[in-house]
């Protein structure tokens, strides 16, 4: 038994030889060392990029033969106002307003009560309304606030350019301002070419969706008013 354990321990040791031979003649013991170390890539080397020239060259625009004489044009942004009134030339003298006269609270009950007698006799083919005249109508500011709910029933519902027409069928461009419920841009020269005073008391009425027939009742001139 011992005998067969030596013989197979000398045959274990002799292959184990042979092996290690076999591997030395094939260089494994260098390769498997090699295997183990870490490999780094090696880094490539930077290309330069060439810059780039761009040539420029002048060139002349094509025109159309039907433009070439004509200038140039810009292109420039504008600012646009957005509703313009168209310009009227007043022929009405500057006036004086250092001595203002305030209508006293009768007169101007009265010329009110005889606009309203005026307009009652328009009948109802058009919106009317009444609108006693104050200092801050017809001096100053010159602004015209009109009835709200007047103007939600019957006005525009954005800003507008609404005409006046006095009794001699001259007419008035004036600024309409939606929010404002009032006539702002041209309503002064109405005011002033009409000579329009504290007290005095205008009929409006709707002809059209953006024109308005204006009457003048003048204060402590009881025969005003009775053309229509």
């Amino acid at each position: 038994m011992v005998a067969a354990n030596l013989s197979y321990e000398e045959s274990r040791r002799q292959r184990m030889e042979e092996n290690k031979k076999r591997m030395e003649a094939l260089n494994l013991p260098q390769l498997a060392q090699a295997l183990k170390a870490p490999s780094f890539p090696k880094p490539s080397p930077m290309k330069r990029a060439k810059p780039r020239t761009v040539e420029k060259q002048m060139v002349v625009v094509r025109r159309s033969s039907r433009v070439a004489n004509l200038p140039t044009p810009v292109y420039k942004e504008i600012a646009v106002d957005p509703l313009r009134m168209p310009r009227r030339h007043s022929t009405s003298k500057h006036r004086d307003f250092s001595n203002r006269v305030y209508a006293s609270d009768e007169a101007r009950a009265e010329a009110t009560e005889r606009a309203e007698e005026l307009e009652s006799g328009l009948g109802s083919d058009h919106p009317t309304f009444v609108k006693p005249m104050l200092q801050s109508h017809v001096t100053g500011g010159f602004w015209l606030g009109l009835q709200v709910q007047f103007c939600k029933e019957h006005f525009p519902k954005g800003d507008e350019v609404m005409t006046l027409i006095d009794e001699d069928g001259d007419e008035y461009p004036t600024i309409y301002l939606a929010r404002k419920t009032g006539l702002s841009g041209g309503w002064k020269g109405f005011a002033v070419a009409h000579d329009l005073v504290d007290g005095d008391a205008l009929v409006f009425q709707l002809i059209r969706r953006t024109a308005f027939k204006v009457y003048i009742l003048r204060v402590g001139r009881p025969e005003d008013g009775n053309k229509l």
